[in-house]
């Protein structure tokens, strides 16, 4: 089955779906037989894998609804996303703007972003490395964990916004470099990582990274614009026409801790095969509909998880993480806190 509800949002992955208005219900369409009818008052988002078609009677009364709707391309990536009306504070928003235009303040806010990243990699890294089955693995594991600890040093008294970006890149290339390691010794030859790439993915795993990627993004954009922020605004990810900057900076801390163990965590279970893929003549590699499926189920069954939160020292739903840290930088913009502080693995 590609059509599903999980935690208030539906997703869609049959090809040729149609999404219509009826009433205040979600009918969904396949060869003109229903397939799935599901109530609006039910939802919190809608997020479309490959091509399928809404009406435009249902896309209104969801931006009137305050339900966002993402495109996805079959390979995941993302397309577009169509919301309402923007709201929020927006005395908050001109603090956004106001931060941005100050090199001085836009590195003092990046900073942090790529701390809680490259801690977070590490993190990743050194669990790996004390659960090695291998002397080889773990030495080659604790090199990198060395490495990101001078990387975190070097990120603390970067001058400017370009050499903060420098770090943070070669501090994301070698923790890719040791990622496979990360991987069972019987999912190597078939799941290896020969570093990140992407549009197109040419391996399994940068296809499954990408995919929960663009999920993460979604749950960063709603959280910053949630908190009453301008998600296109960013400040260690350039500013584009169409790009949620901000969103992307969010990103970054929970990337390796959500994102990368998820998709490790799958791949060593087995939860996801080599069958679940195929590869075009192009070279690239894209996901069976069984696939993106398994990783959306695993996605929401991951956010239910509890843990604890350091600086609200209380138990909290992996899933709202974002809204957490987004109200967080918040709470910097307006000088309700000194300093942003990321969200840290334990």
């Amino acid at each position: 089955m590609s059509e599903y509800t999980l935690l208030n949002t539906l997703y869609v992955q049959t090809e040729g779906s149609y999404l219509h208005l009826d009433n205040d219900t979600i009918r969904i369409e396949v060869e003109r037989q229903t397939r799935l009818r599901v109530p609006l008052h039910h939802l919190s988002g809608i997020v479309l894998t490959g091509d399928i078609l809404v009406s435009p009677a249902l896309l209104g009364r969801c931006a009137e609804s305050g339900i966002g709707v993402v495109f996805l391309d079959r390979s995941g990536r993302f397309r577009a996303r169509v919301e309402g009306p923007v709201s929020g504070n927006v005395l908050l928003r001109q603090a956004q703007f106001a931060a941005a235009s100050v090199p001085e303040q836009r590195l003092a806010l990046a900073r942090p972003i790529v701390a809680g990243k490259i801690r977070n990699a590490r993190h990743v890294v050194q669990r790996g490395a004390r659960d090695a089955k291998s002397a080889d693995d773990a030495a080659a594991l604790t090199a990198t964990a060395t490495h990101l600890e001078s990387a975190l040093r070097v990120a603390a008294t970067a001058p400017d916004l370009d050499t903060l970006r420098g770090v943070e890149g070669e501090a994301a290339r070698r923790y890719f470099e040791t990622f496979t390691t990360l991987l069972r010794p019987g999912c190597r030859s078939d799941f290896g990582l020969n570093g990140r790439n992407r549009r197109p993915p040419r391996d399994r795993i940068n296809a499954m990274l990408s995919f929960v990627y663009t999920l993460l993004t979604h749950e960063c954009r709603s959280a910053a614009e949630a908190a009453g922020l301008d998600a296109q605004l960013g400040f260690l990810h350039a500013v584009r026409p169409g790009r949620p900057a901000l969103a992307l900076d969010l990103v970054e801390e929970f990337r390796a801790i959500l994102a990368d163990r998820l998709v490790l965590t799958l791949v060593n279970r087995g939860q996801i095969k080599v069958d679940d893929f195929r590869i075009t003549d192009g070279g690239a590699v894209l996901m069976s509909d069984e696939a993106r499926r398994t990783i959306s189920v695993a996605w929401q069954e991951r956010k239910r998880e509890l843990l604890s939160h350091p600086l609200l020292e209380t138990d909290v739903p992996i899933g709202v993480l974002p809204q957490i840290q987004a109200r967080l930088f918040a709470r910097t913009l307006r000088g309700d806190a000194d300093s942003y502080l990321p969200f840290l693995a334990r």
